[in-house]
């Protein structure tokens, strides 16, 4: 660890501190449909979308009718997206002639990119054509965005209202969500990653010829191994920077090229990495300030914000102090911070990035539901793999993607106060709304669906010889941890990878594609079901009893929360993968592959 690579965490951060109201307060005042200096261009367009499909937006809807909004919605476009991906061969915008996208896995993608999820099983640049890409993933980086922000806003709005039926207009929050925040600043950053050098063209790829061939072995169907040589490689390219502008910014994080952000035409620079770790965090940061000012607490808001930051804070100290420390199985060889050398862990990183940007970006992505990589995680030491993996068991609540870390942490403010409220034998309260079992009950099951779907899903993959072991490519501690990050990081509609695995099976892609569904849209059931519930309630008065949410006390029960239910439900898969790695990796432990 060096200090300039703790300045860059600090500034990071402190970029995030800075961001954060501005673009909370006018996410506000979107939501809230008061003036911005948007208007007098998004106005027109938003009116005509309206006249075009029939939406009134004066009306509002119930949480069940917002619900079922919400899930017609994303139903139809994942049909959508399924056949493109099934007759991208006879599309346009397909120079290279790609076949049309297998059964399995064409239901895991359009699984995965309508739930803001971008699990990538495949090779991007050899698998999508240029129209899916765009008129199909890019779609939907989109409109998951806006519907994971939908929620979110929803859930404020219940909670915000009294004695109210209605939480909102689903149209009418996605459209603003689309026009007003998504699509501008998409549109500014595509330009800023074109002028890092990011590409953006619809042209054929290139072919180069290798100034010195390489001699590659392959191995064949009937398993036998042929040696062929080398000569020329396949340069892809293709509209990136536009692609790249709302992966980031949406917290999508499906990669145009299968290195991800790891390929130098999707990040090219230090700006350019510095620029993406920020988007990230930019509008789930924001959300926080958006929460203070809808509900009329602003400290309230940063408390949230407070709790988040310190889990953040938490997961980077021990994610940077892993990877800088050195590989005990390596004998002999220097692994010390020098002038000439990043030392620690550098396997699957970017020498270009080093040491502190990968650990920073590993558990920012993680954090948020991005899953975007500028380096391997798979590579990563089995602690330091196992931060972005506790990042996601958590919920993703630190800061979080855009919407769902909002509502993520809001189910555990309500499990805080409901705890808040039997330490002290009253009823709990939160700003000024009781909180009954109903509402505890249903954030419950929102917490249950998310690890139940996990460890199910794992437990029938470790134990099963035929569909689920043949994906790991290690024995031991590690193939375990390979799959329970799969499995997590789907559920959790994050999208990275312990990639060493083999996912691109009937297996992987269906059972994968099923738990990002589980994870979406069966946990915002609940979460819509409390927003309806906090809506009706009436507002009681503050008493002596009343647990403050606005002090550090609460953000500290906040975090404690959050990390008690993660730590007593996912321990004893943590301790069987990363835990018992690292302790036989420095009892000098070596498992092949």
């Amino acid at each position: 660890m060096t200090a300039n690579g703790w300045f860059q965490i600090g500034f990071f951060l402190l970029v995030i501190l800075l961001v954060t109201k501005p673009l909370g307060l006018f996410m506000k005042r979107v939501f809230a449909r008061e003036k911005t200096f948007l208007d007098p261009v998004m106005r027109p367009v938003e009116r005509l979308l309206y006249r075009m499909t029939g939406v009134d937006e004066e009306r509002e809807m119930r949480w069940t009718e917002y619900t079922f909004a919400m899930l017609l919605f994303s139903g139809v476009s994942m049909v959508v997206l399924y056949l493109i991906e099934r007759l991208q061969h006879v599309l346009p915008w397909n120079p290279q002639k790609l076949a049309a996208v297998a059964p399995n896995l064409a239901f895991n993608t359009a699984a995965s990119f309508t739930t803001n999820t971008n699990w990538q099983s495949y090779t991007p640049e050899t698998t999508m054509s240029y129209f899916t890409q765009m008129a199909g993933l890019a779609y939907h980086n989109f409109l998951s965005a806006a519907v994971g922000i939908a929620i979110a806003i929803a859930l404020v709005r219940g909670i915000s209202r009294r004695e109210s039926e209605t939480i909102g207009n689903f149209w009418v929050d996605l459209t603003r969500c689309v026009l007003w925040v998504l699509l501008p600043l998409s549109l500014a950053v595509s330009l800023v990653f074109v002028s890092q050098g990011v590409v953006q063209n619809l042209k054929p790829y290139d072919t180069a010829v290798l100034v010195n061939p390489q001699t590659v072995q392959q191995t064949g169907a009937d398993g036998k191994t042929t040696t062929q040589t080398v000569t020329e490689q396949k340069i892809a390219q293709g509209p990136v920077a536009s692609q790249e502008a709302i992966k980031i910014l949406g917290t999508n994080g499906g990669g145009f090229f299968n290195a991800n952000s790891a390929h130098p035409f999707e990040n090219p620079t230090p700006f350019s990495n510095f620029l993406q770790l920020v988007l990230i965090f930019a509008i789930p940061a924001g959300l926080t300030y958006t929460l203070g000012q809808m509900t009329a607490s602003p400290r309230h808001g940063w408390a949230v914000w407070g709790a988040m930051a310190l889990l953040f804070a938490a997961g980077v100290t021990a994610a940077y102090a892993a990877e800088a420390q050195s590989n005990p199985l390596l004998h002999g060889v220097d692994q010390k911070t020098s002038a000439m050398q990043s030392g620690g862990n550098m396997e699957g990183k970017e020498v270009r990035f080093g040491i502190a940007n990968s650990a920073l970006y590993a558990t920012v992505t993680t954090d948020a539901s991005c899953g975007a990589v500028n380096s391997m995680h798979d590579s990563f030491t089995p602690l330091g793999g196992m931060i972005p993996l506790i990042n996601m068991m958590l919920g993703e609540v630190v800061f979080g993607g855009v919407g769902a870390g909002l509502y993520g942490i809001l189910v555990f403010v309500i499990l805080a106060v409901f705890i808040a409220g039997l330490m002290v034998g009253r009823t709990p309260e939160y700003l000024g709304k009781k909180i009954e079992s109903y509402e505890v009950k249903m954030a419950m099951l929102s917490v249950l669906i998310f690890s139940l779907t996990i460890l199910i899903f794992t437990a029938i993959s470790v134990v099963s010889a035929r569909y689920g072991l043949p994906g790991i490519t290690n024995p031991g501690p590690h193939g375990l941890s390979q799959i329970l990050y799969a499995y997590t990081s789907s559920t959790a509609n994050n999208g990275s990878a312990f990639a060493g695995g083999n996912w691109n099976t009937v297996w992987y892609n269906t059972t994968t594609g099923f738990s990002t569904l589980l994870g979406r849209f069966i946990a915002h059931i609940p979460i819509l079901a409390i927003a309806g519930s906090l809506a009706r309630k009436k507002l009681v008065p503050e008493s002596a009893g009343t647990f403050p949410v606005t002090t550090a006390l609460f953000a500290t029960l906040l975090v404690s929360v959050v990390l008690i239910v993660s730590a007593l439900t996912f321990f004893p898969a943590l301790s069987l993968g990363p835990i018992l790695e690292h302790l036989l990796m420095h009892a000098g432990n070596v498992f092949g592959g």
